[in-house]
């Protein structure tokens, strides 16, 4: 999945935690998030001192997009999107999430779906 295909599909399940999200298409998502805030954070700098206006609005429009991508993702390595609140958590329930994001998903098909890879393998 490349980077203008991640960012689409994000936007199109707005709000849709049903499902599996692949390891790219979460990771490129979060990286147009991540570019846009600085990018606005600079804009935010020039036309309007500290306050932190474009920025805040972009954060709450991708607030739901990146809960939904961050719920799938979990999904996609078999665990219950309940576990995002390990966020609140302070660094070890980042570090947790980290790991499960950066890791593979399951092979085949599991209790969220069909595998977004494709793969046929089936899971026991």
């Amino acid at each position: 999945m490349d980077f203008q295909t991640a960012v689409r599909t994000c936007f199109q399940k707005y709000a849709t935690v049903e499902g599996r999200a692949r390891r790219s298409e979460y990771w490129w998502f979060f990286l147009f998030a991540f570019v846009a805030n600085v990018i606005l954070s600079l804009i935010d700098g020039v036309l309007f001192g500290n306050a932190q206006v474009l920025s805040g609005i972009f954060g709450l429009a991708i607030l739901l997009p990146s809960i939904a991508v961050g719920a799938r993702r979990l999904h996609d390595t078999d665990r219950s999107a309940w576990w995002l609140l390990l966020i609140l958590i302070p660094l070890i329930g980042f570090l947790v999430l980290l790991w499960w994001f950066v890791h593979k998903g399951t092979d085949g098909a599991n209790q969220y779906g069909p595998d977004p890879l494709g793969n046929q393998a089936t899971t026991v």
